[in-house]
This record gives C-alpha cells, structure tokens and sequence, in this order.
C-alpha cells in the first residue's frame, strides 16, 4: 500500500513498499517533485519520462499522464517529495515582484532538473520535517514555495513564462480532444476544465455531439480498446483493464461480459 504524509497544503510525502500499476493523474497546479528512491515513470501522449533515484522534476499544470511505480534494485522503497506551485501562491509572487503577465506557455510539460544541487539542496532541507511534521508550520510552507520559485527562476528564463502563464484552458474540438484522451480515468469535471468548459456545457456539448451521456461513451470506447488488445494484440485481461482507463479488474470483467456477452478471458482461449 501507498501511504502519503501531507506536510503542509502544498507539500506531500508519499512511500510504498509494493509496486504499484499504472494509475492516472491530473494536476491541478505545477508539481516540482524528488525521487528519494525507486522509480517513477511517467507516461503521456507524447513521450514516456523515468524518474530514479535523486531525479527531479518539474511537471506543468492541466496536464494528463499515466503513473507506473517501481521498487529499487535492492527493494527500496517508492519514495518521493512533491511540492505543489498553485496559482495563488504564484499570483501572489508574481504581484509582489512585478511580474507581468506572461504569453501562453508551449514548451515541454515535464522538465528534467536533476543534478541542480540547489534544488537537491532544497529538498534535502525538506528531510527533517518527514519525521517531524508539525514542525513544518504554514509560515515556513510559505517561505519554503518561495524559495522553490526563486531557485527556478535562477535557472533559466524559461521559467518565468512557465510559471507566470496563468491562462486557463479554452474551448477545444471536444471529439478530437475525447478521442486522444478516453483512457485516462479522471473525473468529468476534469475533462471539462480540460476541454474548457463548464461541466454542465461540457455534458451538453457531449451528449449533442455523441448522442449520448459521457459515462456511456468513455464505458464503451474502453471495452472496445480493450477487447482489441486481447483479441487482436494478444493481451492479457490483467494487462489492458488499467491501460483503458478502468479501475479494478472485477468491474472490468463484469462491464465486459455486460457489453459483449462474454468474460474477457473467453478470448484468451485457444482451440
């Protein structure tokens, strides 16, 4: 099991022993993370990004990945620090030192910074607080975010466009958008935000454009991808339920036999 230590609202510690399946994830906010051990990696639409021991990372808010976590070669622990850059904290920063507004940001999603020992040292000066939690007091947590922004800020003039771009999603081809991203098992709120529009216009554009709800269309398009990759790519049934976008490998079973008429493993049959 995964256990997560919140240090402060922004700050979280977070250590498992067993390896943990892909699993998605959505950012609300900019996340500047450590490896302490093990290994991360991220997947995205675009490329694949691996996190061992002592990487660091700096990932751009509103962005979909898919999460595999493994232990270190001698068993370590997956372990790691996340420190979250919100948009107040940020806002506020950028009032108190007349940072103007920045154009929309389009480089990479997901900066490498490993091996900038001023981060490392930053995060090392997060260590102490793991054991002692409740010495990491709101004030410092605040003295602490500006310190993260200030060091990105001295390490390339990218970062300020990255951080500062405070531009939320617009209004995007809904269909392209839903096509590219099913898999992902996040919230409906979160794909709304995504595709720029409310939830409630979100599901009305939906249903107008699908002809029908979201929960039904993403259900279908997921066992439609899945029962491809068993019957077609040779997958296991316990290889494809979290590549598409499903939870647990029982309701999977069940909504396929509801969809198709049979159990997914039906088709991993041979003779």
């Amino acid at each position: 099991m995964e256990s997560s230590l919140i240090l402060q609202h922004n700050m979280v510690y977070s250590c498992s022993y067993q390896k943990i399946k892909s699993t998605e994830h959505y950012f609300p906010e900019h996340a500047l993370g450590i490896m302490l051990s093990g290994e991360s990696l991220y997947f995205t639409n675009q490329s694949t990004f691996v996190m061992k021991e002592e990487a660091i990372c700096l990932m751009r808010r509103n962005q979909l990945f898919k999460k595999l976590k493994n232990l270190g070669p001698n068993g370590e622990p997956i372990a790691l620090i996340s420190l979250f850059l919100d948009q107040k904290s940020l806002k506020q920063y950028a009032a108190e030192n007349n940072i103007t507004k920045q154009s929309a940001y389009k480089g990479t999603p997901m900066i490498d910074l490993t091996g900038n020992v001023f981060l490392k040292g930053f995060f090392d000066s997060l260590l102490p607080y793991i054991d002692s939690p409740k010495k990491l007091t709101a004030k410092i947590a605040e003295l602490k975010t500006c310190e993260a922004i200030e060091l990105l800020l001295q390490t390339g003039s990218v970062f300020q466009n990255f951080l500062f771009d405070f531009s939320e999603p617009h209004k995007i081809d809904l269909e392209a958008y839903m096509n590219h991203n099913y898999k992902y098992n996040i919230p409906l709120s979160s794909f709304a935000k995504l595709t720029g529009r409310s939830l409630s216009t979100f599901k009305r554009d939906f249903t107008k454009l699908f002809e029908t709800t979201p929960e039904k269309w993403l259900q279908q398009k997921r066992l439609e991808q899945a029962h491809f990759l068993i019957s077609k790519k040779g997958q296991r049934p316990s290889e494809v339920y979290l590549e598409v976008g499903f939870e647990n490998l029982s309701h999977f079973s069940f909504a396929f036999k509801k969809q198709f008429g049979y159990v997914p493993t039906e088709l991993t049959k041979t003779g």
